[in-house]
């Protein structure tokens, strides 16, 4: 009995493990130009009591090769973070490559903005630096194979936890749409109820507006005697 269960059940995990190779590949990665104090800022959208890691590194535009290289020692990175509420929860400065952590207390739109903390304007000689930047969001900060090494964990085991914490992610993903649905509605029924109070002001604006107009034009008659 148990050599005929052993088959269907190994498929099954080889199924589920397959799916988990092809949803764990959610790191965001991209790259920009910006000038000298230039901040360009990015929105993340972000569940609460998530954990966030971001990468980057800086090259500088080389005028005589023509090629982007990497920046110099001296050269260095602000990073702010804004949640929901334009509360900062980070704002530090970094070196030319570095990585910022932080962890969403409120559900939403997050402001990550990044910009040079230099004021010599000769490491800008061609007017570019390029910045590699990488964002991580939810169970994909984890490093997997140094909490296998910590904890001793079997490959099975291994490949069960990354499996429970996408189920959190993913938890945490539903709750962050419902509260979002739950907006939406409050602001929905917030607009309707002004549409119809706006309704009503004109409809009684206009009731009376005719009773004025009825009242001056009998006036105008008796004073013409016409009525």
């Amino acid at each position: 009995m148990a050599g005929v269960g052993a088959g269907p059940l190994r498929a099954m995990w080889q199924q589920a493990l397959l799916l988990l190779a092809l949803c764990t590949t959610g790191s965001r990665g991209l790259y920009f130009h910006i000038g000298e104090t230039e901040k360009r800022c990015f929105i993340e959208e972000i569940p609460d009591e998530t954990m966030v890691i971001g990468n980057y590194r800086t090259q500088m535009w080389d005028k005589q090769k023509e090629v982007f290289l990497p920046s110099t020692p001296g050269l260095g990175m602000h990073v702010e973070v804004k949640d929901p509420d334009g509360k900062v929860v980070l704002s530090r400065q970094y070196g030319s490559e570095g990585r910022f952590t932080f962890t969403s207390h409120t559900p939403g739109d997050h402001q990550i903005c990044l910009h040079s903390n230099s004021t010599r304007m000769a490491l800008f000689a061609g007017g570019k630096l390029r910045v590699h930047l990488g964002i991580q969001v939810g169970e994909h900060t984890n490093n997997y194979p140094e909490i296998a090494a910590k904890d001793k964990l079997t490959e099975l085991q291994l490949r069960a936890r990354q499996l429970l914490d996408q189920v959190e992610q993913i938890q945490k993903e539903q709750d962050y749409q419902r509260y979002r649905e739950e907006r939406f509605r409050l602001t929905s029924e917030s607009t309707n109820q002004r549409v119809l109070w706006w309704s009503i002001a004109q409809t009684v604006i206009l009731i009376l507006t005719g009773i004025w107009q009825m009242r001056h034009l009998k006036s105008f008659f008796e004073a013409k005697k016409l009525v």
